[in-house]
Parts: structure tokens; sequence; C-alpha cells
């Protein structure tokens, strides 16, 4: 999965800027690249939980986009996978980008379980 140093920065800052909430929201790419990220209202009445505003979801459908997954922080846990992603998780295919301290950790649903994606950088033509 390609994340620019760009993206990359801008989830950062987003979940420092939420903390000690979790931050979330949508991605929009392709099968191989993260284009853009959608920041989302955090609708969770808990500060360890989110839950991304569905209106965004169907709004960015209708525009076309292609949103090939979500985000979401851990304001004070690691990057990887929670039990309660695993619940949360339905859409095989669906990439999870996780935020944990300055770590983002990059997972894919396939159905049963996450398995880690490789988050390489953009990288120039050759």
């Amino acid at each position: 999965m390609i994340l620019s140093d760009a993206l990359r920065a801008a989830l950062l800052a987003e979940a420092r800027a939420a903390h000690p909430r979790e931050c979330c929201g949508l991605l929009e790419g392709t099968g191989k690249a993260v284009t853009a990220l959608h920041p989302a209202r955090n609708l969770a009445d808990a500060p360890d939980r989110f839950e991304i505003d569905p209106a965004l979801q169907f709004r960015l459908r209708r525009e076309g986009r292609n949103i090939v997954g979500c985000y979401h922080s851990h304001p004070d846990g690691a990057a990887e996978p929670s039990p309660r992603d695993a619940q949360a998780a339905s859409q095989a295919g669906f990439v999870w980008l996780i935020v944990g301290g300055d770590a983002l950790g990059a997972f894919v649903w396939d159905g049963a379980r996450f398995e880690r994606l490789e988050l390489g950088p953009e990288r120039a033509p050759t």
C-alpha cells in the first residue's frame, strides 16, 4: 500500500489533534495506493472508540469516490488492530490504517482476520 509523505503527515497530525479521542475517516484510492484522506466526525461516545459518520461515506460514494478503507487512531495504544476492530470489520478487502503514537500500521481485512500490509512511500516512476 502506497501512502505519500504528505498524506502520512496529515494523518499523524490529525491523530495528534484528536488526542485523547480517536480520530477517524475514510481512505480514497486505488487497489495499491491511498490518494486522499476524508476525515470524519467521530460519533462514538467513548474516547477510546470510533464510529465514522455514515453520511460521509454515502456522500463520497455519490460523488463517485473510490473508498478503499478507513483509518483511526489508538491514542495511547499500538498501531495494530484491536479485538474491537476485528469485531467491527466486515468488508473483505477493506484497508485499515491505524495510528498508534507516531507509528502507522496498514492492514486489510480478509473476511476472517486482519493481514498486515507493507506501507511504502510514494515512488517516482522509473
